[in-house]
């Protein structure tokens, strides 16, 4: 593999050498998700609404491992710009560690508060119970989970989102192999329905560990003589951990504001249309994955660049991956909004589950836009070692629906279509907020540069 030196170079190139194949990685991710959506909906309603109401405690096991993934690519891209070899080996020894013993935690108490968790979307008997079978697997595979992200971030660091790619692309053909044989059962195995699904998930990851290892190892940047060389200190650590709890924290208050959505979107429209909602929201995800291609991107590009004090190339690599965005969230719009309901009758021949995801998906394509301004501008902050704020735009966009949610579809008698206005309405406020608090951060860090120089 050959190592890329982010901070020369053209920069549109490098966005396409990053962006691209982490799209297609994140699109096979995403199709990973479908394909268990479909054979859940194969099973009942019921096995799909477990599944949607599961999503917001599965994406907390994927925002702890991606924020410290993120958090590790920050730090190692930073210090290959600074040109400092031992300090990115020690990152490596360092968040090895600390993804094993997060893992440890997770797999030790969470599963405790599953029920709990699940019982407060007011879910209830079998989307219930299957939810929780689903979800607790899950959970006693996160340690693979975290592994995948860290090993990833290493390589996004140096240039490489087409490892990750590959191993994507491969767990999806495993997953259509394996979903319905652990669901329906084969040979001597029994039936495991739901469980299966994320019993699935949990072998791929496991390959995934392998796999990734092995990039790593075979990277230019890496060094096992240098690797041998490095101590575990507990400030790297907590180095990455406040590099990666802010992202981590970020992506959480999502699933806390799925959980809102679920509460509201239950109150109003019960569990057809929660159904409904989690198909529509993998729908949603492909088309936002070009953008989350170009997070990953810039994450990287900013990194190095921070590291060599370019803050010009920082300015443009933010502005150019925001046009790219918008660009494509605008044919995401056009090809979104028509077939919506086409796109939902994939999922399920429920009338009603299709109605809910068609409503939802129309009014949700307001909102593509903000996301490509949030992410970017977020992806930006991080790689100068600002995560911080990304933890109040997720309080400030996942909180005040609350009572955003609750004016529209109950004071307003807007119901559920209330619920679908307010999420396009906070996103759009979150933007307002971020653009010029990014743009005034990186004036900041520009001005302590030049008079330190």
């Amino acid at each position: 593999m050959k190592e890329n030196n982010l901070s020369e170079g053209p920069i549109l190139r490098h966005l396409k050498n990053l962006a691209i194949p982490a799209s297609i990685g994140l699109f096979f991710n995403t199709m990973f998700n479908v394909v268990d959506t479909f054979y859940a909906g194969r099973l009942s309603s019921d096995a799909l609404a477990g599944l949607s109401l599961s999503f917001p405690i599965f994406f907390i096991v994927i925002a702890l491992s991606s924020g410290i993934g993120s958090g590790t690519t920050a730090l190692a891209s930073i210090a290959l710009g600074e040109k400092n070899q031992k300090q990115f080996h020690a990152y490596i020894l360092n968040a090895l560690l600390l993804a094993f013993l997060l893992g440890l935690v997770v797999m030790s108490f969470a599963p405790w508060l599953t029920r709990i968790l699940f019982e407060f979307t007011g879910a209830s008997g079998e989307p219930l119970a299957l939810g929780i079978a689903y979800t607790n697997m899950i959970l006693y595979g996160n340690l693979l989970f975290i592994f995948n992200f860290v090993l990833n971030g290493f390589l996004n660091a140096q240039g490489d989102t087409k490892s990750y790619r590959n191993f994507l692309v491969v767990g999806f053909v495993l997953n259509i192999l394996l979903d319905p044989l652990l669901m329906f059962g084969f040979w001597h195995v029994p039936a495991l329905g739901v469980a299966g699904i994320a019993l699935a998930t949990i072998a791929i990851q496991l390959l995934g560990v392998f796999y990734l290892a092995y990039r790593v190892y075979q990277s230019n940047a890496f060094d096992f003589k240098r690797f041998k060389q490095v101590k575990l200190k507990i400030t790297l650590m907590l180095s990455i951990l406040r590099q990666g709890i802010p992202a981590s924290l970020s992506m959480a208050t999502i699933a806390i504001g799925v959980y809102i959505i679920n509460y509201f979107v239950m109150l109003y429209g019960g569990a057809e249309a929660v159904a409904g909602y989690g198909a529509a929201i993998r729908i949603e995800q492909l088309v936002l994955l070009p953008a989350l291609g170009l997070n990953v991107a810039t994450l990287a590009l900013v990194g190095q660049n921070y590291g060599a004090s370019k803050f010009e190339r920082i300015k443009a690599i933010r502005k150019l991956a925001t046009i790219i965005g918008l660009v494509i969230m605008a044919v995401g719009i056009v090809v979104i909004f028509p077939l919506a309901s086409i796109l939902m009758g994939i999922f399920s021949d429920n009338e009603a589950v299709v109605g809910y995801g068609t409503q939802y998906l129309r009014i949700e394509v307001l909102a593509f836009f903000t996301y490509v301004f949030i992410n970017i501008n977020l992806a930006v902050l991080q790689g100068m070692k600002k995560p911080s704020y990304a933890i109040y735009v997720g309080i400030f966009r996942q909180f005040v629906p609350i009572g955003l949610f609750y004016f529209l579809g109950t004071i307003l008698a807007m119901g559920i279509y209330g619920v679908w206005v307010g999420i396009v309405l906070i996103n759009w406020l979150a933007v307002l907020l971020t653009l010029p608090y990014t743009a005034v951060m990186i004036r900041k860090k520009e001005a302590a540069y030049q008079a330190k120089a």
